[in-house]
C-alpha cells in the first residue's frame, strides 16, 4: 500500500471518526491545501488529524550558513525542501536565540511546505504573531517552534506538520497573544506547548490544541496558574497520562514548579 499524501489528514482507526456528509468535495493535493488554511476558522478539529505517516520525503536539501528571515506578511514556500543550519549546529538544551534559528518569521509572515533538518540549534522563531503550515522537524534540538512579541489579542496558528524527538519543548511561547495547534503530529516528546515559566515580564497565555496526534511524552500544555493562562484542548489523541499541566509560573531568575493538572 503506498503512502498517504503527507498533507492528508486521517487519525487512527478505532478511535473519533468524522460523520458522513451529503456533500462531497473532491479529494485532491490543491483541495487539502486550501482547506488547511481555512482550519484556523474552525471553532475545532472533527477528530485527531495528525498525520502519522512520518516526515515527507523532501525534495531537496538546503544548508544555511545564516537565518532565513521572512519578511512581516510575507508567505515563504519552501516546496518540500529540508532546511538546516550544517553539520554540528544543535547543541543539545542550550538555549540559543533568533540568529541560531533557520527560519525567523516576523510579525504576520507564514512559512510552509518545510522539513527542518536535525542540524540545527534553533528551528523556527517568530517575533510577533505568525503562521506555519505543513511544517515538520525531524528531530527537534532545543525547540522547534519559539514565539515572542505577539501581543495580547493576536493568534498565531501551527497547521499541520508535526516534530520528532524532543527533549523538552516543541512549541515555546514568550508572547502575550494565541497559540492555535491544529491537526499537528508529535512523537517522542517532553511537552507540546509550553507557557513561558519564568519570562522576566509575564503575562495572560492561551493556546488552543484541536485535531491533534501526540505520542510517548509528558504534557501536550503546560501553563502557568499564577498568569492566568489556559488551555483548550479538543479531539486529542494521546497516550500521555496528563495531557495539561499546571505551573505555578513566575519571573525572571527563578524556577516553576509544576502544581496540578488541568
Amino acid at each position: 500500500m503506498g503512502r498517504k499524501d503527507p498533507n492528508e489528514g486521517g487519525g487512527p482507526s478505532g478511535k473519533m471518526t468524522l460523520e458522513q456528509d451529503p456533500y462531497i468535495l473532491p479529494i485532491t493535493m490543491q483541495n487539502l491545501m486550501k482547506l488547511a488554511g481555512l482550519a484556523a476558522m474552525l471553532p475545532a478539529a472533527l477528530a485527531c488529524n495528525g498525520y502519522e505517516g512520518g516526515v515527507p520525503e523532501p525534495t531537496d536539501h538546503v544548508s544555511s550558513g545564516s537565518v532565513i528571515e521572512v519578511p512581516a506578511g510575507e508567505v515563504y514556500d519552501g516546496e518540500w525542501k529540508k532546511y538546516d543550519r550544517g553539520s554540528g549546529a544543535c547543541n543539545g538544551q542550550t538555549e540559543g536565540d533568533w540568529e541560531d534559528a533557520v527560519f525567523y518569521l516576523h510579525e504576520g509572515a507564514t512559512l510552509q511546505n518545510v522539513i527542518i533538518g536535525a542540524d540545527q540549534a534553533e528551528g523556527v522563531h517568530c517575533t510577533g504573531h505568525c503562521t506555519l503550515k505543513f511544517v515538520w522537524f525531524e528531530d527537534v534540538c532545543e525547540d522547534a517552534i519559539s514565539i515572542k512579541n505577539d501581543a495580547a489579542g493576536s493568534n498565531s496558528y501551527i497547521i499541520g506538520g508535526g516534530a520528532y524527538h524532543a527533549d523538552d519543548k516543541v512549541i515555546q511561547h514568550n508572547g502575550c497573544g494565541t497559540v492555535n495547534i491544529i491537526n499537528y503530529y508529535v512523537e517522542d516528546y517532553g511537552k507540546v506547548y509550553r507557557s513561558c515559566g519564568n519570562c522576566d515580564s509575564q503575562c495572560t497565555r492561551t493556546v488552543n490544541i484541536s485535531g491533534t496526534t501526540a505520542y510517548g511524552g509528558d504534557e501536550l500544555a503546560g501553563i502557568n496558574e499564577a498568569f492566568g493562562d489556559s488551555a483548550t484542548l479538543d479531539n486529542i489523541c494521546t497516550d500521555a497520562d496528563h495531557p495539561c499541566a499546571i505551573y505555578d509560573g513566575c519571573e525572571g531568575d527563578c524556577e516553576p514548579e509544576k502544581v496540578g493538572y488541568c
